[in-house]
């Protein structure tokens, strides 16, 4: 069996690679080509187990993770992702399941850039300066070229070293701006971003701030979590979401819908998108939005791109079980 730790995972496939794995994802969703079962959670005040398994004609696997938002001395986010054989169902990878987590959500960002945002957009807005919102502005800078980068989050003072990390991996010439709230960060710009796992809204309720903006909402994903306000989502044509689950898993989608801020019509499926079913003018001025709460398929195919590249460029350790 293959042991693909962090550093093996980021060594074994770029983002780009990720990017287009994600929306590899999204075709066999379109399709209903996967087998993949309601995730389920186990929770125990503010932590959460997540168990997530999913098969496709590739092969099939299991993800387990644990989401502790108040770990202050250990990553929030923590797990493995079990890759078993189609044909015998031997088990043949384990993940770093933290690091795949972070990689193939900020891809799911990545591709909502990619399809959601003009090629023209400069500057990114991120409130929520954990792991999440780093692996989100990674993958955005891969999409486009962003030459101003805003950080927003509720403990300020974590936010200049999450700024030195940053730095690390995206261009010299992009320009990272600390800001003194939310608002200023969707002011400035383009594309904003949303990983917290907030109760309330992160972002300004102000309807004059949104139009023409991109909204990608990563963070919440339970029922009583919620990062958008109501004058986004009511300004907003549509809300294109990962998977259907979605409706029903977070307070993004739950609150919306319930108060009549958004109609069923108008929740759309982002692998129709991604298959040429629907289309989204860009030049529009009004919000576009793109909710996550992540599914299992994504999981799966990711880490059988990032199974295959690391067998083929000999990275990883094998054991013996």
């Amino acid at each position: 069996m293959l042991v693909l730790n962090e550093k093996a995972i980021d060594e074994a496939a770029t983002m780009k690679d990720i990017i287009n794995a994600i929306e590899d994802a999204y075709r066999i969703y379109e399709k209903g080509a996967f087998n993949m079962p309601k995730r389920s959670h186990i929770s125990e005040g503010d932590n959460t187990l997540l168990l997530m398994p999913c098969l496709n004609q590739n092969g099939f696997g299991t993800k387990i993770v644990s989401v502790f938002p108040n770990n202050k001395k250990h990553p929030v986010i923590q797990g493995l992702m079990l890759l078993n054989d189609g044909e015998t169902g031997k088990p043949k990878a384990l993940l770093n399941g933290r690091q795949l987590t972070a990689v193939r959500t900020g891809a799911v960002g990545g591709a909502a850039v990619r399809y959601l945002s003009p090629e023209s957009a400069t500057s990114a807005g991120l409130i929520g300066t954990g792991v999440q919102g780093m692996y989100q502005l990674i993958a955005t800078c891969s999409e486009r070229t962003i030459k101003d980068i805003y950080l927003s989050n509720r403990s300020q003072e974590k936010i200049p070293a999450f700024a030195k990390k940053l730095r690390s991996h995206i261009s010299a010439d992009t320009t990272i701006h600390i800001t003194g709230s939310a608002e200023e960060a969707v002011r400035h710009s383009d594309i904003i971003i949303t990983a917290t796992t907030s109760k309330t809204p992160v972002l300004p309720d102000d309807p004059d701030i949104y139009n023409g903006k991109l909204a990608i909402g990563i963070g919440s994903f339970q029922p009583n979590m919620r990062e958008f306000p109501q004058s986004l989502l009511t300004e907003a044509e549509n809300m294109f979401i990962d998977s259907n689950d979605a409706t029903h898993e977070t307070g993004d989608l739950i609150d919306p819908l319930t108060n009549g801020w958004l109609r069923d019509s108008q929740i759309l499926p982002f692998s129709k998108l991604v298959s040429s079913e629907v289309e989204v003018d860009l030049s529009h001025a009004v919000p576009r939005v793109f909710k996550s709460t992540g599914m299992a398929l994504f999981d799966l195919v990711v880490a059988e791109t990032i199974y295959k590249k690391a067998r083929t460029e000999q990275i990883g350790q094998f054991i013996e079980l």
